[in-house]
């Protein structure tokens, strides 16, 4: 006998508002434009209140997809993502976009359902339920929140934009009984509009921390006397205006942008080195400082110790500016910490340094080490940024998004973007695979911006079929698929420490028949002008293109003399 699932009764307890209703108004209020999510009997009365906004709905192929957009689409364009996503298997899905997003500090809401207040943690069986989802999910996320009751919301929507503007920022997860969703709503609080008297505030805005003037007037105190300081800018600088450039040169400083820094400092600024913190050159340049300032960065692995062999030192005072005051301690003792807003903090020292600029000697310095830079690169490592710098400069405003693969690796160090929000990639922080092509669709919808992603053979099978969800959207994404006939980087990882090569030869598809399968146009690049003439017609086009690059192709050794550090 066939059995028929009985799916839960979801209508309303009444046809005046509803809290999934609400819930969306509130969102709209706060400025929410895009969700990202995949209906399921569990949320589509979630979705009953959308026609009644502005609010956009996106659907990937995959809940991973969801948090992977979200992602790209604030980092592209500053503005908070927003999931809707089904108890269980949703949760559990997302959960790798979420700790992807906490490590690297990306603020993202997401919404989920979660059995009848009745049944939530019973263990009898109940759809799509997990032992704890809450507790679960609270492992990837600044905050994990159950509504029980429809008077909560207003509040628990507020703590959630609170902590994305506030603090140092990350996923927030707020979870509703299927049975609250539908509960009605109509005597809840709900978000002022152009109809009452309080229009014309506008909505709550909670700020970072200040920066204490003594500990500024302190800071500057240690500039004056140094003899050979270093500044080191963080993702949490990503917003700051022309100031982060002026205080550079007022400090008169080797400056260092971390990989989500990239475009704080022009390409060819005379003090800029770049990303190049992992690399022999700037580990010295940083290692015999006597004062490093540091301003909005983690000082973590994935961003001074990219080859993870623990040389990375600061030898030197070191001075930290950051809005997570834990952070200020890990993983390096500060001696001077101050818990503040990146832009406050450095308006603050510019103002300071006005009638007195420093000379310390920095472009010397500076010089010497982009030199030594210069000479220690590999032919592999040039021709990969030439690729990168000829597509930067070939499509104006072009974001990069990458995923864990060469040319991602080798652009983290060498690659210069022209802004901020321009470069960034899942190889840093948690590291995952797959991010890629969702966070470029994300970012292309956050930014209308022409996006390229990067990503390699392997990686790709992760996410693949959200190719179709950019064919859906009629996104013009360039997809720069990096072929090195499987896990290439481990595979060579594994060679050289003479491990046998298990697990890494994996059978590479064939990417032409695919891309078309889901609506993707392909074309194999084989040669620069051929590129370039691509280049010109697909990025205004109205499908997604899937460019084929083979990491053996002869163009890209020629193309390693095209290559200008720091241009």
């Amino acid at each position: 006998m066939t059995q028929v699932m009985q799916t839960p009764s979801l209508s309303p307890d009444t046809s005046s508002l509803t809290c999934g209703e609400l819930l969306v108004q509130w969102l709209a209020y706060y400025g929410v434009e895009t969700v990202f999510g995949i209906p399921g009997v569990h949320t589509v009365e979630l979705y009953r209140g959308l026609p009644s906004t502005n609010i956009r709905h996106v659907t990937p192929r995959h809940e991973q997809g969801a948090g992977f957009m979200a992602d790209g689409y604030y980092r592209a364009s500053g503005k908070v993502g927003v999931c809707f996503i089904i108890t269980g298997p949703g949760m559990t899905n997302i959960m790798t976009a979420m700790a992807q997003a906490l490590a690297d500090s990306i603020p993202m809401l997401v919404i989920s359902s979660v059995n009848k207040v009745k049944d939530t943690g019973s263990g009898e069986g109940h759809l799509h339920e997990l032992h704890d989802q809450q507790g679960m999910v609270s492992k990837v996320a600044l905050a994990s929140k159950t509504i029980w009751q429809p008077e909560s919301l207003p509040k628990v929507i507020a703590e959630a934009f609170a902590m994305f503007d506030g603090a140092r920022p990350g996923p927030v997860h707020i979870q509703l009984p299927i049975d609250v969703i539908t509960a009605d709503a109509s005597h809840v609080a709900k978000p002022p509009n152009n109809d009452n008297s309080v229009a014309s505030l506008a909505r709550p805005q909670v700020t970072r921390p200040l920066p204490n003037p003594a500990q500024l007037d302190l800071i500057i105190e240690q500039l004056n006397r140094a003899k050979n300081p270093v500044l080191l800018y963080g993702g949490g600088c990503v917003d700051v205006d022309q100031d982060a450039q002026k205080l550079a040169e007022r400090i008169d400083a080797p400056t260092f942008l971390t990989i989500n820094a990239k475009g704080l400092l022009p390409p060819s600024h005379p003090l800029s080195l770049g990303s190049n913190q992992s690399l022999e050159a700037g580990r010295a340049v940083i290692s015999e400082a006597d004062v490093v300032l540091a301003i909005g960065t983690e000082l973590g692995e994935t961003d001074y110790d990219v080859f993870f062999n623990g040389e990375f030192q600061i030898n030197g005072t070191l001075i930290r500016i950051d809005c997570d005051a834990q952070q200020l301690q890990r993983p390096f003792r500060a001696d001077i910490a101050v818990l503040s807003d990146a832009q406050m903090a450095i308006s603050g020292l510019c103002t300071r340094l006005e009638d007195h600029q420093l000379n310390h000697q920095a472009a010397a310095r500076v010089t010497e080490a982009k030199q030594a830079l210069i000479k220690a690169m590999t032919p592999d490592f040039a021709g990969q940024n030439a690729l990168l710098q000829l597509i930067r400069d070939e499509v104006e405003d072009v974001i990069f998004v990458g995923d864990s693969t060469q040319p991602v690796y080798s652009g983290n160090l060498g690659f210069e973007a022209r802004a901020t929000r321009r470069w960034f990639n899942s190889s840093t922080g948690f590291g995952t695979l797959g991010y890629g092509l969702p966070a470029a669709i994300g970012a292309m919808i956050g930014s209308s911006a022409p996006v390229i992603s990067l990503i390699g053979d392997g990686g790709i099978q992760f996410t693949i079929a959200e190719l179709i969800c950019a064919a859906e959207l009629e996104l013009p994404l360039i997809v720069l698929l990096w072929n090195n006939q499987g896990y290439g980087e481990i595979r060579r990882y594994m060679e050289e420490g003479g491990l046998p090569l298990i697990g890494v030869n994996i059978k590479t598809p064939n990417f032409e028949p695919l891309a078309t399968g889901f609506g993707a146009g392909y074309r194999r690049i084989t040669d620069k002008q051929q590129l370039l003439e691509a280049l010109q017609t697909d990025i205004s086009g109205k499908q997604p293109m899937v460019y084929e690059v083979n990491e053996s192709d002869a163009f890209l050794s020629k193309m390693s003399q095209d290559f200008t550090y720091f241009g």
